[in-house]
């Protein structure tokens, strides 16, 4: 029953912003630990920064400084602000809460110039 919906990607020019937004049905944010991911065709799916219940965060080496994930739990969604983009980051991102749950569609990010 529990969705988590993608949305806020688009196609920017490297050094550019976006705010994607992971909004969940079905089931609270409240008190889960929740994250994001990116997949390139034909690559793993990579870790890219996840936020605790108590807001505590952590990033991934290549993300840090740059992205900053965030939540509003009467919203019951996830953010990921992502600064100063780069070709690299081209991905499609997926956001995932600390329990088994389908994947949901992403949102793809292209950034090239």
């Amino acid at each position: 029953q529990v969705q988590f919906v993608e949305s806020g990607g688009g196609l920017v020019q490297p050094g550019g912003s976006l705010r994607l937004s992971c909004a969940a049905s079905g089931s609270s944010i409240s008190g889960r630990h929740m994250s994001w991911h990116r997949q390139i065709p034909g690559k793993q799916r990579e870790w890219v920064a996840e936020i605790n219940s108590r807001d505590g965060t952590d990033y991934s080496g290549s993300v840090k400084g740059r992205f900053t994930v965030s939540r509003d739990n009467a919203k019951n969604t996830v953010y990921l602000q992502m600064n100063n983009l780069k070709p690299e980051d081209t991905a499609i991102y997926y956001c995932h809460a600390d329990y088994a749950h389908p994947w949901g569609q992403g949102t793809q990010v292209t950034v090239s110039s």
